[in-house]
């Protein structure tokens, strides 16, 4: 491994890199919608979802000044954070509205890098994410799952081409973007055969009031705001894209 200065790792961090090709932006694009249409494939990507779903409620719970207990992550994707505080409030409704809101927030926030360039930048920024989650993970499968993500972006951002990295780090956004709305879609449907009743959903009715669907419909409306303007920031220049070729005749 070559031998990196302080300064030489910041500016790596911290610079731009140039935009992928548009014919790899497209690659990885359809690449992230099927990893989410294709159920067995799904099964295991939803680790990343799950991680960001808790990741969030943990973020939030500190941020208001609940005291977080710890996170636990599960094989089948599920995934629990346990925080103490007012068992009611503001806190307590951001802490419960977090989980479902991350996952399509930080896809939006990866895309507002990559359309910047700061693809290195956002590559070590989940990796300090990653790394803050794992002090507070209590089991296991947590720990493995939070290792196993952040081992793989280390070593695109530290080994990988330029290609290599752009391409993962719009695989990852655009997976964010497109994943965000399938677990608010199996939420509903669990809810609709009373099979959640503690669902993040319910739980932000019982504490304010407003009907569970309702929460549903906001999570969904992020959900897909978040997709068409990532999608947008996302999306290859018009003058990125080849020229047709013009038909004979014309």
């Amino acid at each position: 491994m070559e031998t990196v200065s302080i300064a030489d790792l910041w500016d790596r961090v911290t610079g731009t890199q140039p935009d992928p090709p548009w014919w790899l932006v497209i690659l990885v694009g359809l690449v992230a919608l099927g990893a989410v249409l294709h159920g067995p494939t799904w099964r295991v990507a939803r680790n990343v979802v799950t991680i960001a779903h808790e990741g969030g409620h943990a973020l939030i719970a500190l941020a208001t000044g609940r005291k977080l207990d710890g996170i636990k992550l599960h094989s089948d994707t599920s995934g629990v954070t346990v925080s103490r505080g007012k068992p009611h409030g503001p806190g307590m409704i951001f802490t419960a509205m977090a989980g479902y809101l991350t996952p399509p927030l930080l896809g939006l926030l990866f895309a507002v890098l990559l359309a910047d360039g700061r693809i290195t930048l956002m590559l070590w920024f989940s990796l300090a994410l990653l790394a803050a989650m794992l002090i507070m993970i209590r089991n296991a499968y947590g720990v493995l799952s939070i290792v196993a993500t952040g081992a793989i972006i280390f070593g695109v951002s530290w080994f990988g081409g330029a290609k290599i990295q752009a391409g993962f780090a719009y695989l990852a956004a655009f997976f964010l973007l497109f994943a965000a709305a399938r677990p608010v879609a199996e939420l509903q449907r669990m809810r609709a055969r009373h099979m959640a009743p503690s669902s993040d959903a319910d739980q932000l009715a019982h504490l304010t009031g407003v009907p569970g669907l309702a929460w549903v419909a906001l999570f969904a409306a992020v959900a897909l705001g978040a997709l068409l303007t990532g999608g947008l920031l996302l999306t290859p220049d018009a003058a990125a894209l080849p020229d047709l070729p013009t038909p004979p005749g014309l």
